[in-house]
């Protein structure tokens, strides 16, 4: 290969998500809360209740829909006013456990709970 031959870009990444921020994360405010005050435990639970709520969607379309108006709804993330959507994002632009679980995920496929410094995450992969 040439030194002169062009890198090839890597693809953007794309997701949408909902976040739970705790107390323990490291900025416990939102769009919706100044001051969150329920614990990590609690955050779990109400992201697996999410979760439940999407397994019930029996085609891709009314999970994309579902996923967003929970998003809109009840995100602790300001993407919420886009459905959850963070729009395409270069690798490296988001935390690692975050970015490390998009990287898993099939296109239209939704994540298990993921942990971050800002909260639990459901991540709906993209493109």
């Amino acid at each position: 290969e040439s030194r002169w031959d062009q890198p090839t870009a890597q693809p953007k990444l794309g997701a949408w998500h909902i976040l739970a921020k705790h107390q323990g994360s490291r900025r416990p405010s939102s769009w919706r809360e100044e001051t969150i005050t329920r614990s990590k435990d609690d955050a779990r639970a109400q992201i697996e209740g999410f979760l439940a709520e999407l397994a019930q969607c029996e085609s891709i379309d009314e999970k994309r829909r579902k996923f967003g108006d929970i998003a809109q709804q009840y995100s602790d993330c300001s993407s919420a006013k886009r459905r959850g959507d963070l729009g395409p994002f270069d690798y490296g632009a988001m935390q690692k456990p975050f970015e490390d679980a998009v990287v898993a995920l099939q296109v239209n496929e939704i994540s298990k709970p993921v942990e971050t410094d800002s909260g639990i995450h459901i991540i709906l992969r993209t493109q």
